[in-house]
């Protein structure tokens, strides 16, 4: 084994709850070492979160600024590798682009930043700077997914028709924001969740799933969003048709206000040939259905399924993997990506898999395209992305 890589962490300190996910994740195969650290909004807590961790007390910073500046005076060799970024979104932006100018690869959170506008600037700088970039849609990691996604890239399905996912939440059904709630309060709050609640919180992630293991690409969407808890500014409930290329149709579905439903984000592909069903909550069984057999249900940890999924799995059939292993596979993902940039040769495709700087941009032009079309009167909204073209940053 390699010597970890270095990590720098940007929030995630008292009180934070992806944080701790993040951490755990990302020394789950001993790639990373957390060393540094600006882990709060304010200095004060910030020092006091890198106390608790053990971060040494000149790598414990009391901001983001000063762990770049602290970062980069120390020699090459010495400083962070690599900066998890687990903020609120308005966050996302000035740190990632910062840290990716400053030759540092990149790990954020979703959904990237606020506007396709930064989207497109960091697109700009990382080609500059040739760092890594993950962002980390985390629900791709799991190994029937990656199953899923090798099935129907084999044609196993035939042509796709119908793509439905779902993401369904009960937590936000009261207004936990206004009773203290940190999770609550800025997630529904505009200045630092962005332009959409549910939609960008987890309607995000149920796109890029489907984008993810399809391969299809959105060309049109419907979009109808509520928001449904009194004084709440952003919505809460979204139901949006879909329309991708090629032909296929779909519905996507998020709410946080289904009462009594805890994190039931669910797949279901059908083809010419087949059918496909997942759900996050009972993530190791994969239901396929053939055009003329019997119903199979598919297990993690068997010699059956794809390289991919396999390469993606840790422990033997009955063994449940879920969550943090999932979100421990985007994390081995950028660190064969970053090793093979530092080793200068072409990394493992078994295991440099993530989601990309493209991916969390597409990400971002999903939830302003929705938002866009739930406030038009006009049926369907273009929702095409393409990369935008290479320019110098500013």
């Amino acid at each position: 084994m390699p010597r970890p890589l270095k990590l720098g962490m940007v929030g995630g300190g008292q009180g934070a709850f992806i944080g701790a996910v993040h951490r755990t994740a990302a020394r789950l195969d001993g790639q990373f070492e957390l060393v540094a650290g600006a882990l709060s909004g304010t200095p004060e807590k910030s020092l006091a979160s890198g106390r608790e961790l053990g971060l040494p007390d000149d790598r414990s910073y009391p901001t983001w600024e000063a762990m770049l500046a602290g970062e980069l005076a120390r020699p090459v060799g010495e400083r962070i590798d690599v900066v998890s970024i687990v903020t609120p979104n308005h966050l996302h932006y000035p740190v990632a682009r910062a840290f990716a100018a400053a030759g540092i690869h990149v790990i954020c959170d979703k959904p990237l930043v606020h506007t396709g506008e930064q989207a497109s600037d960091l697109l700009a700088v990382v080609r500059q700077s040739g760092v890594v970039f993950a962002v980390t849609y985390n629900y791709t990691g799991y190994p029937l997914i990656r199953h899923a996604r090798d099935m129907i890239a084999a044609g196993t399905l035939g042509e796709i028709r119908k793509v439905i996912v779902e993401y369904h939440q009960g937590w936000l059904a009261t207004n936990l924001e206004a009773e203290g709630s940190k999770q609550a309060d800025w997630r529904t709050d505009p200045a630092r969740s962005g332009v959409a609640g549910a939609v960008g919180d987890i309607g995000s992630h149920a796109m890029n799933l489907a984008e993810t293991v399809t391969g299809l690409r959105l060309e049109a969407i419907c979009a109808d969003l509520t928001t449904f808890v009194p004084g709440r500014r952003l919505d809460d409930d979204g139901s949006v048709l879909l329309r991708f290329a090629g032909g296929a149709r779909g519905a996507l579905l998020c709410s946080q206000v289904e009462v009594g439903e805890e994190n039931d984000l669910r797949l279901r592909v059908y083809g010419t040939q087949g059918g496909l069903s997942w759900s996050q909550e009972n993530p190791n069984r994969l239901e396929y259905t053939p055009l003329d057999g019997p119903r199979q249900v598919l297990t993690r940890g068997q010699g059956y399924l794809s390289p991919a999924a396999q390469a993606a799995t840790r422990l033997p059939a009955g063994h449940p993997e879920a969550f943090l292993e999932a979100f421990a596979n985007i994390y081995a993902g950028a660190a064969e990506a970053i090793r093979a940039r530092q080793e200068d040769r072409e990394p493992d495709p078994l295991i440099a898999v993530y989601p990309t700087l493209e991916d969390g941009a597409r990400g971002v032009h999903f939830i302003e395209k929705t938002v866009q079309s739930a406030g038009s009167d006009q049926k369907w909204t273009d929702a095409r992305w393409s990369a935008p073209p290479v320019t110098a940053p500013d």
